[in-house]
């Protein structure tokens, strides 16, 4: 059982061989979420955005740690350090478009919290199986991508700028998705593939995320 925690994964063009350093630029293009997220800590901080933003900020860093050692150990063990990080980092964001942006009641919250996931669970499982392969797995980020479109429309809705922020992080989602699912297509005439370019705008992406929680949101007096 636990021997498996170990063994050897190979999902991407770039990786050569089971060994630490053979995928050196998908690891080291993890440095973009580590950017984002201490850009986002320096931010959060001069906006006095509060402790909530500012975990978002180190969560952010935290997901390019998980990454990079996924992307240089590659076994199932570094994999759930790369997908606990993303996964925890996407529900504790839509808890702060609801509480923060939204001024939502923590009840109130939860509830549209929990709905919202289970509708994007039942459809990321109903996702064909021809579409999940085609796209390289890359299905299974199906619900961060409708939670930033979905709750970014509510908070434009609700008069906050911020939610145009998640829009854009949205358009710059769907460019790190399509370097995602080429990585395969592209092995043969690119053997350094495309994940790299993944990290990279997925960087990007995050920074924007966490330019919306610094400048948007600080916590209402009384609310936290």
């Amino acid at each position: 059982m636990f021997e498996n925690l170990y063994a050897a994964i190979d999902n991407y063009c770039e990786r050569t061989g089971p060994e630490f350093w053979s995928e050196p630029v998908n690891a080291l293009t993890n440095l973009a979420f580590v950017a984002a997220g201490l850009w986002g800590v320096y931010a959060v901080r001069k906006n006095r955005a509060g402790a909530f933003a500012e975990v978002l900020a180190w969560w952010v860093v935290a997901i390019g740690v998980g990454s990079f050692l996924f992307h240089t150990f590659a076994n199932t063990l570094t994999m759930w350090a790369d997908i606990l990080p993303i996964a925890g980092f996407t529900l504790a964001y839509t808890l702060f478009c609801l509480r923060r942006f939204l001024h939502f009641s923590w009840a109130k919250s939860l509830a549209i919290f929990v709905v919202f996931y289970a509708v994007a669970a039942f459809l990321t499982a109903n996702v064909p199986e021809w579409l999940r392969v085609a796209s390289n797995g890359t299905t299974g980020y199906l619900p961060p991508f409708l939670a930033l479109a979905f709750f970014g429309i509510c908070v434009i809705r609700a008069g906050n700028p911020a939610g145009w922020y998640n829009l854009a992080a949205v358009g710059v989602f769907v460019v790190s998705v399509t370097f995602r699912a080429l990585d395969p297509v592209v092995c043969e005439a690119m053997p350094l593939g495309t994940h790299f370019l993944w990290h990279s705008f997925n960087g990007l992406m995050l920074g924007v995320v966490l330019a919306a929680v610094a400048r948007h949101g600080a916590p209402v007096a009384g609310r936290a």
